[in-house]
């Protein structure tokens, strides 16, 4: 029923296409690989569902291109001395979707409420003492000023609040919740307003003619200028890649990612381009350390061993990607000689290990599901087969995306071949594996000492002391084995011709200031 009601909807498109009517020529289409999960900003969320609702949502702050954060709804930010009070003045003239004057009375309740466990943001435990940052007052002593308190300096503050997976920490109006507390829908001062959600099928945004754009001449990641230059945006649920191929060549898709595989046949079609960049997102295979069988360390590092990172990348990616098993992204400024030294291939020394460790055949099963521009699968049915020629007894178990995202959420898996969203800052990136998991299961890595280096990156500015943290935290991380990475993201991006001003950047779909003839 699921896969009809897509054909149904692209056939529809391309009927639309064929028109070519002013209207539809008005109407960007893009794929993604699955439906968002809610429009509650951070709130059970993923990787779609985070870049749908950016479009709609706007923070204090963001990340520019290049990684850097910088004012978004803020006008300026001040820091105390001490470095542990941040003063946000905001912009002026910004509305909201219903037309109201964004305040930081908004700003106050929009914290609140993300601070109230009842509306379990995802990154509440960032902020509360948990991962080490903990706001001890918010306060709107005015309407322009916004005023956060830490308990102790944090380098990482300002970062954090950016964060994607917290949706860059949205500031919402009050109308976004119902009479009685109960989630509405976005109402941000995004480029675009939340339209109609049709689940499973499609989620509609339209231009928000009254948006106040931040300074700026270009675009710059979710900073500078920003403009809806068509007036809606459509996004399709369409899981299967061959279908989202289709769509493209018959004009019923504009723009979508696509799989590396795809890249060559589509660049080849006179209707279409393809753009391609690299990303901080990273693809790896997630171990858990606690379950009785992979809490040996030695049939862990056996698996890491027993692994080919250049025969396994190229073949997932057609060639395109390259090696990296460390969290910090091969272009970051902290990507040195020692992250470049990952995981030996060693299948010989990779048996010693397995019968070292007393290995007696246990079955081992790895989650992996099949979205289309997501190497899952394919990581793990290669994987598999080397760790098979070990002596590995290995299975696959394909799941959903959402209930897998759930599993992880949990810590209910032995493995999983899954993908970690962009951190910029290395300190992020390893936080984001690590963490006690007694209090947040959906960590993979709770070496004390790893926990205290990275609390100590957190708070460090110095690039050379940063450095030799994450020199360490990698070593560490190559020994202890609780999660493999295997390579950053490549940024594909078909779209049709008639698509102008489209470029990928970090593994987000940004719609705004992309036109269409």
């Amino acid at each position: 029923m699921k896969r009809l009601l897509l054909a149904t909807t692209l056939a529809g498109a391309t009927a639309l296409a064929g028109l070519a009517s002013p209207a539809f020529a008005q109407t960007i289409t893009a794929a993604l690989n699955q439906d968002i999960r809610s429009s509650n900003p951070g709130v059970n969320r993923d990787g779609n569902t985070d870049i749908v609702i950016l479009h709609v949502v706007e923070g204090l702050v963001g990340y520019s291109e290049g990684g850097e954060v910088g004012p978004l709804l803020a006008q300026k930010i001040d820091v105390s001395p001490d470095g542990k009070t941040y003063t946000f003045t905001l912009r002026k003239g910004v509305k909201f979707h219903n037309g109201a004057a964004m305040t930081s009375a908004d700003v106050l309740w929009s914290w609140n409420r993300y601070m109230d466990p009842k509306t379990e943001w995802r990154c509440l435990p960032s902020f509360d003492g948990r991962n080490g940052i903990k706001v001890v007052s918010a306060t709107a002593p005015d309407p322009d000023t916004f005023v956060m308190t830490l308990d102790e300096p944090n380098a990482m503050f300002l970062n954090t609040l950016a964060l994607t997976d917290c949706c860059g920490t949205g500031i919402l109006n009050q109308e976004s919740v119902k009479a009685d507390g109960s989630w509405d829908k976005p109402i941000g001062t995004g480029p675009f307003k939340f339209g109609e959600w049709k689940r499973g099928q499609s989620v509609t945004l339209d231009a928000f003619d009254d948006y106040v754009s931040p300074p700026g001449d270009k675009r710059d990641g979710f900073l500078g200028l920003k403009k809806a230059l068509v007036k809606q945006v459509r996004f399709l649920a369409v899981p299967d890649a061959a279908t989202v191929k289709a769509g493209l060549q018959s004009g019923a898709i504009d723009v979508s990612s696509v799989p590396e595989s795809e890249v060559a046949e589509l660049q080849a079609d006179p209707n279409l381009a393809v753009e391609l960049g690299t990303n901080p997102v990273r693809h790896s295979i997630i171990l858990q350390t606690r379950d009785p069988v992979l809490k040996n360390i030695k049939i862990r590092q056996a698996m890491a061993a027993a692994i080919d990172y250049e025969e396994l990348v190229s073949a997932v990616t057609d060639g395109l990607g390259k090696v990296n098993n460390s969290p910090i992204y091969r272009t970051s400024q902290y990507y040195g000689p020692v992250e470049q030294q990952g995981f030996t291939y060693d299948p010989e020394h990779a048996k010693k290990l397995l019968e070292e460790s007393g290995y007696k055949g246990e079955p081992i099963t790895i989650y992996a599901n099949k979205r289309s521009t997501v190497p899952s699968f394919n990581t793990a049915v290669i994987a598999q087969q080397m760790w098979q020629a070990i002596g590995l007894n290995v299975q696959i178990e394909v799941l959903d995306w959402a209930t897998q995202l759930d599993k992880y959420n949990t810590g209910a898996y032995m493995m999983e071949a899954t993908s970690y969203s962009l951190r910029f800052d290395p300190a992020l990136g390893f936080e984001q594996i690590s963490g006690p998991k007694d209090k947040q299961p959906r960590k993979v890595w709770e070496n004390p000492e790893a926990l205290a280096l990275i609390d100590k990156a957190m708070k460090v500015t110095d690039p050379k002391e940063r450095q030799a943290l994450f020199d360490t935290l990698h070593k560490m991380l190559l020994e202890d084995v609780p999660v493999i990475f295997t390579h950053n993201d490549n940024d594909c991006l078909a779209h049709n011709k008639r698509i102008t001003g489209l470029k990928p950047w970090a593994s987000n779909l940004i719609l705004w200031d992309v036109g269409k003839s």
